[in-house]
């Protein structure tokens, strides 16, 4: 098994070491936790526009709450993975 810091086995940085730069970092966490603030206000809205009668946003939101919750799964299962970040 690889070291997970390194990130996947496949990638190759063109600009590792230029400049000084320090290697990229993945921001995975911070997109996790933005996914489910979005899942829980999107849901939230959805049940509340469904109350108020308007079907039309409830079902966007709605959309926009599985998406969310999609986009959960997969950073998950990045982060089991291995992948850092």
């Amino acid at each position: 098994m690889t070291d997970p810091s390194q990130g996947r086995p496949d990638y190759h940085d063109p600009l590792a070491g230029i400049g000084g730069a320090p290697p990229a970092q993945s921001a995975l966490t911070l997109r996790l936790v933005l996914a489910i603030f979005g899942l829980i206000f999107c849901a939230a809205a959805a049940v509340i526009a469904a109350l108020e009668k308007v079907p039309v946003l409830a079902a966007v939101l709605a959309v926009l709450a599985v998406i969310a919750l999609v986009d959960i799964v997969v950073i998950v299962r990045r982060k089991r993975s291995g992948e850092p970040g």
